[in-house]
């Protein structure tokens, strides 16, 4: 039986590490398909901290797949955001809570997406649907992915099914849901051993909207001001990283996780993420109050107003 390859997007975020781990033990567990996890780019602390928690193995990096390859992907459908080669890979299956978009097969698939804050609450409902149990390690991964992409449960994107997965999961994984996912966060938060260019590549996703291309990138910390003290020297990596990709705009945010607001430093077509945010720029940077979330707060905005 050939191997199918498990993995999420790029610059990879918890959700999209943790996410490919749990389908791979799902897939084992049916026993239909053999299939591996793997990952396309480094480990970030969060997820370090998650998976060192649980004792368990970070995938294998994936730089390229070959024409006709299996895959299943998480956490993501566009082929921009996904492993070189994707465009001849045979896709197998999709479990995501992202927008479509730039997405194309040849061939009937497994496709399951639904408007929830994490991939991870979908693959609880896969596990319900198919009668498996869930343990208590793949509990604390799931956990751990809610956890991250809904900000302990305060982002926007956060919902009542994230709700009452997330505190399910807790107790399967037999942690307190406020202190491990603090501790968590925290663990994520340090980022004073990046140099610019990892900072902005940390989590990062390129998007094109109506011939405009545009990339946005998010970090979280306790400080922003903290992040801020580099600020001339992320631009220079904005800038350069801009030039290497043609881009048309590029949009930082810097999270504060315990305040849940955000600062955007923006190069590029700058009205346009004037006009997504109802701001004006001083110096390149914003303040966003209340602004947490890249995929319901700042990527529709952003289309909106390319619009």
């Amino acid at each position: 039986m050939e191997e199918i390859y498990i993995f999420g997007h790029k610059s990879p975020d918890t959700d999209s590490i943790l996410s490919s781990l749990v389908l791979e033990a799902i897939e084992k567990t049916m026993g239909i398909y053999q299939a591996k996890a793997y990952r396309l780019g480094e480990i970030n602390k969060e997820t370090k901290y998650a998976l060192d928690y649980f004792g368990v193995k970070a995938p294998e990096l994936l730089e390229e797949v070959k024409e006709g390859q299996p895959v299943m992907l998480v956490d993501h459908n566009e082929f921009g955001q996904s492993v070189k080669g994707i465009e001849k890979a045979k896709i197998i299956r999709v479990v995501d809570h992202h927008r479509i978009a730039n997405f194309e097969t040849s061939e009937p698939l497994f496709y399951m997406a639904m408007p929830v804050g994490c991939t991870a609450t979908i693959l609880h409902d896969m596990c319900h649907v198919s009668g498996i149990k869930i343990d208590k390690i793949t509990a604390g991964l799931m956990l751990s992915a809610i956890i991250s992409d809904t900000l302990l449960l305060k982002s926007p994107t956060c919902t009542v099914k994230d709700k009452e997965v997330a505190e399910e999961l807790a107790k399967l994984a037999e942690v307190d849901l406020n202190t491990y996912g603090l501790n968590m966060l925290k663990a994520g938060t340090d980022l004073s051993d990046f140099t610019p260019e990892q900072l902005i590549n940390i989590d990062s996703k390129p998007f094109t909207t109506n011939g405009i291309k545009y990339q946005a990138a998010q970090v979280n910390t306790a400080s922003i001001e903290d992040v801020l003290k580099n600020k001339d020297e992320i631009e220079k990596a904005m800038k350069k990283f801009m030039e290497e990709n043609n881009l048309d705009l590029f949009v930082f945010m810097i999270t504060d996780i315990l305040e849940n607001n955000s600062q955007i430093i923006v190069l590029g077509k700058q009205e346009i993420a004037e006009i997504a945010f109802n701001v004006k720029l001083e110096n390149n940077t914003a303040f966003l109050s209340g602004v947490v979330s890249r995929k319901k707060q700042i990527v529709p905005n952003i289309d909106n107003a390319i619009a």
